[in-house]
Parts: structure tokens; C-alpha cells; sequence
């Protein structure tokens, strides 16, 4: 591995990974990046979805693992990481691209960030990047949360900084939201040092563990949130759900399923609320997590950053309730997909991923660290050499 001769590359290309909390697969990008910093530009050649079985969907959602689950879950993610960027080089083929580096974010089992409740932090993303390593002889680039946390940082959120390379404007503010498992912003300002990031809470991840608790695991999720469009909010239980402390809590901040899943968050409350329809009960975790983002603008952004846009991106980005609550939540902001601005909604993670990857190689700080909490600016991210 030569990683002084792929940094004297004009244009370097990669592939990033992401498998986000939503456990729906692994969304994989081919681009090619120039430069680095500030200067950085890249563009999007090939983007594809490989989504998991039912049977490994299930593995992931487990909310409390043994060591033995972790360990054998690890490696075999990281084996289908392997197949989705062998699948991805067959594309650089098509395009007569040599790949030069793999980033993968991997799976994230635990996030335990300063302020979480516990006076101990931690993190655990697996997807064994050796495997990825060995089977591609590429190197693989991945654990970008681990060093932002050794600074007393959250470790998320990780996309901010390749969200101000990608949508950074010289004279307004850009809002970006990525609603995944989890929901985050970023307020992408014209000077870097202003960024605000955190997340919001949750996105798609109560939605659908509503939905697979309910259905007894017939349906995955709402499609295009058709059940939260026919039923009717629940005021008790919308107030129950908006209860939590997180909502209120000053960023910087971060989460996760172990805040925001079924078992913590859900089961014992939609057990009591049986009475109610799938319908109600749907429209209601889905209201909970329309009001969580409108409140976080509300109160983190709106006092602070003057704003017209605000480009939506991840898996809640299809469900037309979540938008169209959005929009009614917040008139004064204009909302589209990111699709509109050449970025697919589902391709994002995985560009800023390749994008951090990028930075790992150059020895370029990639955390933002007024939106994590970092005490200085670190390089993220471990290397794995083929």
C-alpha cells in the first residue's frame, strides 16, 4: 500500500459505504474526488443499493447482543461490505476507473457519547474492514467516530463536514437534514468555523419498529407513509413520545437506537395503547418524529442562522408524510429532496464517507468540532491496508 502515490494523484477514485441504523442494506457510491480540504471536489459516477435478507435484518435489529452475536456478526457483514465493493469495481470497470481506496462506516451496535446519561462513553461500529481489505486488495478506510470521541467529542454527527464540501454556498445557509434511522442537521453556513450539526432524534428507526412490532415483522416500514396518512394522531401518546429529555437537551448532541429503539422507546408504551388502530398508532410515531425535527429547527437553528432551504436526504426522505408534515411544520422554509440538487437521497452517507476516507489518507482533520463537542480538530478513521 502506497498511500504517498495515490495522495499524488490528480483524481483519486473510491467507494464509500454506508449501513445506516435503519438496517435496510448497504448503500454504495463510486466517485471520483480531487483535491483535499477546503478545495475538495468530487463527482458521483455510479450509485447502487444492495439490500439485506429479512433473516439479516433481523440479526441487526437485536437490540442486546452477546459478545459471541458481535463477533459473528461483524465478519459477516463485513463479507457483504466485500461483495457490494466487488460489485462497485465491476462498475469502475464499466467506467475504465481504477479504484485506489474503500471507506466504510459499517454498522454502529453501540453509541454511548459524553452526556448520555452515563459517566462512561464508548462506541462499536462492526463490518470487518480486513475482509473488505482481503477480498478487493484495496485499502479500506473505516471507524471514523472513535478519534472525534478520544477528543471528548459526540463522534457523530460524521457527515457535517462533507455536507459544507457539497453544499456550501459563499453568501446564505443551506439546511441539511438527513432523516436515516436516526434524524440529523446540518446547518451548512458560508464559513466553515460556523457549521452547526446534531441529531434530532429519531427519524425512520421508531417508524419502522412500530411498523415490524405491529405487523408481527410482515411489513418492514410504512410505504411512502401510507398508514400514517390514513390514521389519526394520538394526543397522549404524541405527548409521551415528545416527553423525552433528549428533545431538550443543547447541542452539541447525539443518539441512537439505544435511546430511540423498540425496546427503549416503544415496546412497553405501544403495548399499553393497544386499543388504538395500526393506522393511529403508525401516524403518531411518525407525527413524533415530524415534531422532533420542526422543535430542533425551531429552537437550535431558527434563533441563530437565517435560512430559506432546506435539502432533505435519507430513507425518511420517500415517506410523503414525514415531508409533507414537514412542510406544513415549517412554511417559511422551502423543502425538496436532494435529488434536486444532483445528490440521490440514499447516495449521500455513502459520498461523505468516501469523502472522510479521502481526508484519512491525506492526514486532513475531519470533524467539525463546535458540532460534536471535540476539543480540537482530529484526522478520523482507521486504515486497513490489502
Amino acid at each position: 500500500m502506497n498511500l504517498e502515490a495515490i495522495r499524488a494523484k490528480k483524481s483519486r477514485f473510491a467507494i464509500g459505504l454506508m449501513s445506516g441504523t435503519s438496517c435496510d442494506g448497504v448503500n454504495a457510491v463510486l466517485v471520483r474526488i480531487k483535491g483535499t480540504g477546503p478545495g475538495l471536489a468530487i463527482k458521483l459516477l455510479a450509485h447502487q443499493t444492495f439490500p439485506y435478507t429479512t433473516d439479516f435484518q433481523n440479526k441487526l435489529l437485536v437490540e442486546h447482543m452477546s459478545a459471541k452475536e458481535v463477533c459473528l456478526l461483524n465478519f459477516e457483514l463485513g463479507q457483504l461490505l466485500a461483495e457490494a465493493s466487488l460489485a462497485m469495481l465491476d462498475q469502475a470497470d464499466d467506467h475504465e476507473v481504477e479504484v485506489d481506496f474503500i471507506a466504510a462506516h459499517g454498522h454502529t451496535v453501540g453509541h454511548y457519547p459524553p452526556g448520555s446519561g452515563n459517566d462512561r462513553v464508548g462506541t462499536l461500529q462492526i463490518g470487518e474492514p480486513a475482509i473488505i481489505a482481503h477480498q478487493t486488495k484495496l485499502p479500506v478506510i473505516s471507524d471514523f467516530r472513535v478519534r472525534d470521541m478520544a477528543a471528548g467529542g459526540q463522534g457523530a454527527p460524521l457527515v457535517p463536514y462533507a455536507d459544507w464540501l457539497l453544499f456550501q454556498r459563499e453568501e446564505k445557509n443551506i439546511v441539511c437534514l438527513n432523516i436515516g434511522g436516526i434524524a440529523n442537521f446540518t446547518v451548512v453556513t458560508p464559513k466553515f468555523e460556523d457549521i452547526l450539526a446534531f441529531d434530532t432524534g429519531p427519524g425512520n428507526i421508531a417508524i419502522d419498529a412500530t411498523v415490524r412490532l405491529l405487523s408481527r415483522g410482515s411489513r418492514a416500514f410504512d410505504e411512502n407513509g401510507d398508514a400514517a396518512r390514513r390514521g389519526k394522531v394520538i394526543d397522549e401518546f404524541l405527548e409521551y413520545l415528545l416527553s423525552d429529555s433528549y428533545f431538550q437537551k443543547e447541542p452539541p448532541k447525539s443518539t441512537g437506537r439505544e435511546r430511540f429503539g423498540l425496546e427503549a422507546y416503544l415496546r412497553d408504551a405501544l403495548a399499553s395503547r393497544r386499543n388504538h388502530s395500526y393506522e393511529d398508532l403508525v401516524a403518531t410515531v411518525t407525527e413524533a418524529t415530524v415534531r422532533s425535527i420542526a422543535d430542533a429547527y425551531r429552537n437550535y437553528i431558527a434563533p441563530n442562522y437565517e435560512a430559506t432551504q432546506m435539502i432533505v436526504g435519507g430513507g425518511g426522505a420517500m415517506n410523503n408524510t414525514i415531508m409533507t408534515r414537514l412542510q406544513q411544520e415549517l412554511p417559511e422554509m422551502k423543502i425538496f429532496i436532494s435529488d434536486r440538487v444532483g445528490i440521490s437521497y440514499d447516495a449521500r452517507e455513502a459520498i461523505a464517507f468516501a469523502i472522510l476516507g479521502n481526508e484519512t489518507i491525506f492526514g486532513t482533520p475531519a470533524n467539525v468540532p463546535q458540532a460534536t463537542g471535540a476539543s480540537e480538530s482530529v484526522v478520523l478513521g482507521k486504515i486497513t491496508p490489502p
